[in-house]
């Protein structure tokens, strides 16, 4: 009669598995986090603030506004120029990986209604590393900001030049930073936002020519890495050095800016250089019925 009340013996329960991908532990502060809400805080940690790293895709969708984006040269890839070992397999794998072409994607769009153009970097295709499809991107993301007297903005994302392309590679350092050269020669806004990490080759070039400067929160930003540096020097750096902060200390940045904020920002510093804006199509009002 009282069978119902009885608890179950243990090895009569069922395990049930817990599907995967539902969770995600967090780097820093080591703790579990819902997946959904930590995409609805724009991978933004929300015990901690730690930035989880953006694809560019992400990282375009939560800039511009929506429906605003039109991507150039989407088909632009590298080849092999020196025969490198398995290069061509890693870079199909790279485009499996990311759904992209490239390691960075560029366009036009608007953010807040102020019209710029735009790249991201993806640091998942990789290492969001700079080769000769990269930089000639890059390069010709300036010339069209040049041509149509648009600001600049470039996310980056990068571990440096591509070393499968050798000194192909760091030739795309001088190439980019000439074009960037160039629209600052015409007085065209270019602000440069650095995210984790920023180095090598990509820092060395575009990434530090930004007339406005901006990272995340705790974005490493440098050329060489820190291991190098110690046994360079043979002294022991900081334990926040090459961090956003470190860097803003230091006045190599002008800004660290959270990414929930990192939008606003923008659209304020392209109202202050000028941007041209584009305003809502008005809304036409309903006609009257007729008697």
């Amino acid at each position: 009669m009282l069978n119902w009340l009885r608890r179950p013996k243990y090895g009569s329960l069922e395990r049930r598995e817990m599907p995967a991908g539902i969770w995600a532990k967090c780097p820093r502060c080591r703790n579990l986090i819902y997946r959904k809400e930590l995409e609805r805080n724009l991978k933004v940690c929300p015990k901690c603030a730690y930035h989880h790293r953006l694809t560019a895709v992400e990282r375009l969708e939560i800039t511009l506004d929506e429906n605003s984006f039109r991507e150039y040269d989407p088909g632009l890839t590298s080849t092999d120029p020196l025969g490198f070992e398995n290069y061509p397999a890693k870079l199909s794998e790279a485009r499996a990986k990311t759904d992209q072409a490239e390691a960075v994607i560029t366009g036009e769009g608007t953010i807040d209604g102020w019209q710029t153009i735009i790249g991201a970097l993806d640091f998942n295709f990789m290492g969001g590393s700079m080769g000769s499809a990269v930089g000639e991107k890059v390069a010709r993301a300036a010339e069209r900001s040049y041509e149509q007297r648009l600001p600049l903005v470039i996310f980056s994302a990068s571990g440096g030049a591509r070393m499968q392309e050798g000194v192909l590679s760091l030739m795309q350092l001088a190439k980019t930073s000439a074009a960037i050269g160039r629209i600052h020669d015409a007085g065209l806004p270019y602000l440069s936002v650095m995210c984790d990490p920023t180095t090598g080759g990509v820092t060395a070039s575009f990434a530090f020519l930004g007339d406005v400067i901006l990272a995340e929160p705790g974005a490493l930003i440098g050329f060489a890495g820190r291991r190098v540096i110690e046994q360079t020097i043979r002294r022991k750096l900081p334990d926040d050095f090459q961090t956003a902060e470190f860097c803003l200390q230091k006045g190599l940045i002008d800004m660290v800016v959270p990414r929930t904020e990192m939008r606003s920002a923008l659209a304020r510093l392209l109202a202050f250089v000028g941007a041209p804006r584009v305003l809502p199509a008005p809304i036409e009002p309903a006609p009257a019925a007729q008697p």
